[in-house]
């Protein structure tokens, strides 16, 4: 599946009305077809202002479903407030651990501004897996899934 593809069936997902939670859960399934690299993909949303809380996933199950805003490649963006392409984990010292297979780790914030929504997280068994090309691509996904955030928010105001 290409990304034209993948924003494209988002897109007709909300065009037909899918709620946040739908257009998560196939944005997840898309992103982690894009690339045969991304092994595990998900969607951690900013839970309060100091707390990440897994939402759909492909992959392992984690035992992380709940990460402190700091902690972790997933709480250090938020808390740093940018996107962390980890070559090699075993090299961060904030690394916490999902998987022992994982060897590599991309997490790209959902964003509208300074206000963090959520954020998309990929492992990948191999190292340095995330080149510019993947980067680009997952960050087009999370730059619509922003606008998704900001229209659910704009709507529930009109309420």
């Amino acid at each position: 599946m290409t990304l034209d593809q993948t924003i494209a069936e988002l897109d007709a997902l909300r065009a037909h009305g899918a709620e946040i939670d739908e257009l998560l859960e196939a944005a997840v399934h898309r992103v982690h077809q894009l690339d045969t690299r991304f092994h595990w993909t998900g969607i951690y949303e900013l839970f309060g202002a100091d707390v990440l809380r897994l939402g759909p996933f492909i992959g392992a199950p984690t035992e992380h479903c709940f990460i402190g805003v700091g902690k972790g490649v997933c709480g250090s963006a938020v808390a740093e407030k940018r996107n962390m392409n980890i070559p090699d984990v075993s090299l961060h010292a904030n690394y916490l651990a999902c998987s022992s297979e994982t060897k590599s780790e991309l997490v790209i914030l959902i964003r509208s501004g300074d206000v963090i929504h959520a954020q998309i997280d990929i492992d990948s068994h191999e190292l340095a897996a995330f080149d510019d090309e993947a980067v680009v691509k997952v960050q087009r996904v999370a730059d619509w899934l922003a606008r998704a955030y900001d229209e659910r928010r704009t709507s529930s105001h009109r309420v």
